[in-house]
């Protein structure tokens, strides 16, 4: 195994660029599965969760690969197979799209429940309930979600909480159902949008994503075509909070300054320097200490919940009293245990954080819990005083293109180590983390 070795400290300056953003990548790839046709998709980030779906793809019988540095290239003519493979999908969240591209494609599809970072329940019953409205019959036994229907009928679909994964699912199977569907109270999100202007470069008719009615005239079939993905929304928004925390001056390049609003407002309420341009911002700090600051997720355009725990570890050393609440999942402050065994104080009481300002953190080993919280750790090691070991590194190579160089290129005082199995904390040590 690996770990991540952080001297902390070093102000971060200079220039980033952002990748592509991973939550649409991977929504796009899958929706490649139902272009009988090649597609070439640029700005994709080459990460885990990428490759995993790539080989997916492979082993239904498509082809996929990166035929450049942020190119891919995804071929599905003569895809038959219709059952996605258990062990690969179990590995990552975005397999879930697999049961509404496939049972487009064939009016029948047979998928694993997904897996992927663990930070609360995940039901899929408005998935179901939308495959279910178009016309599918589902079954769940063993583990697997079984889809069957003659043929997809478009519907007007409710969604009874708003849901990014239901929205883009029930959107993927519409698009080659017969008649026109309707999607109230969708999900809002950038890579929602995305994957909608992807599916309409490859011929389908689909109006209103971004709004919380989305309407798709269903097309016989998808064609061949071209597409570029947008900026990473989370990866713009994890690198200015690491330029706050740090106290640093860096000017994040490549992205949509509009997909940032919420973070951008909350950083100004602290007292951190924004300069919005126009496909880039800059984060600087000029003050001695941060204000606190109240927290909330909420569905885009509201403050996204894969931020809430970079942010979180900001908060540690802003002056005063914070708190963060989480609207979206029911169990993301697995981390705050790593944060408290490096000198934060902060409690949790349900989906409320209740974070009391300290001074500085103390480098210490801590492990990634899943993606995001595996960032905000990087985060704390490098704000924090000497030297933070950070274990479980597979989180954050899911979401995360070249981490620890652009860092670097920061000014970072980062590197990666092969080491044989992280250090098992002593009684005392895990009397003072409180666990």
């Amino acid at each position: 195994m690996e770990k991540m070795v952080i001297l902390g400290g070093a102000k971060l300056q200079g220039d980033v660029e952002i990748s592509g953003a991973k939550n649409s990548a991977v929504a796009i790839l899958v929706a490649a599965i139902m272009v009988k046709g090649r597609c070439h998709i640029e700005n994709v980030p080459h990460v885990s969760d990428i490759d995993v779906l790539m080989e997916i793809i492979r082993k239904l019988g498509g082809q996929a690969e990166f035929i450049d540095k942020s190119v891919v290239e995804i071929d599905c003519s003569d895809l038959t197979c219709f059952e996605a493979p258990y062990d690969m999908v179990r590995r990552i969240r975005a397999s879930s799209y697999l049961m509404g591209a496939l049972l487009g494609r064939f009016k029948k599809a047979r998928v694993a429940l997904p897996g992927g970072c663990d930070f609360g329940v995940r039901p899929i019953d408005q998935h179901i309930k939308g495959f279910e409205a178009l016309g599918a019959k589902v079954s769940l036994e063993y583990g697997l979600v079984d889809l069957r229907a003659e043929k997809l009928l478009g519907d007007t679909i409710y969604l009874d909480v708003v849901s990014v994964g239901a929205t883009i699912n029930i959107m993927l199977a519409a698009a080659l159902a017969e008649g026109t569907t309707v999607i109230e109270s969708a999900a809002k999100e950038p890579h929602i949008v995305d994957v909608a202007n992807f599916l309409n470069c490859m011929g389908a008719n689909i109006k209103g994503a971004g709004t919380d009615v989305i309407k798709i005239k269903g097309v016989p079939e998808l064609h061949s075509g071209s597409y570029s993905v947008i900026p990473d929304q989370i990866e713009a928004g994890t690198f200015m909070l690491a330029a706050a925390a740090t106290r640093g001056d860096v000017t994040i390049s490549n992205i949509i300054p509009k997909h940032m609003e919420s973070l951008s407002a909350k950083l100004e309420e602290m007292g951190v320097g924004v300069e919005e341009q126009d496909d880039a911002i800059r984060i600087y700090v000029d003050r001695p200490t941060l204000k606190k600051a109240n927290v909330k997720t909420q569905p885009y355009p509201g403050f996204p919940t894969d931020l809430q725990p970079q942010m979180l570890t900001l908060l540690t050393i802003a002056q005063g009293t914070s708190i963060v609440t989480e609207n979206v999942w029911d169990n993301r402050f697995k981390y705050v245990d790593e944060l408290n065994r490096m000198g934060a104080n902060i409690n949790v009481d349900g989906r409320i954080a209740v974070v009391d300002g300290c001074e500085y953190l103390t480098g210490s080993p801590v492990s990634a819990t899943d993606l995001r919280a595996g960032a905000a750790l990087v985060i704390a090691g490098l704000m924090a005083h000497g030297v933070t070991e950070i274990y479980n590194l597979k989180y954050i190579d899911r979401g995360y293109e070249n981490f620890e160089d652009k860092l670097r290129s920061l000014g970072a005082q980062i590197t990666r180590r092969t080491v044989e199995e992280p250090p098992q904390l002593t009684k005392l040590e895990k009397k003072v983390s409180g666990n």
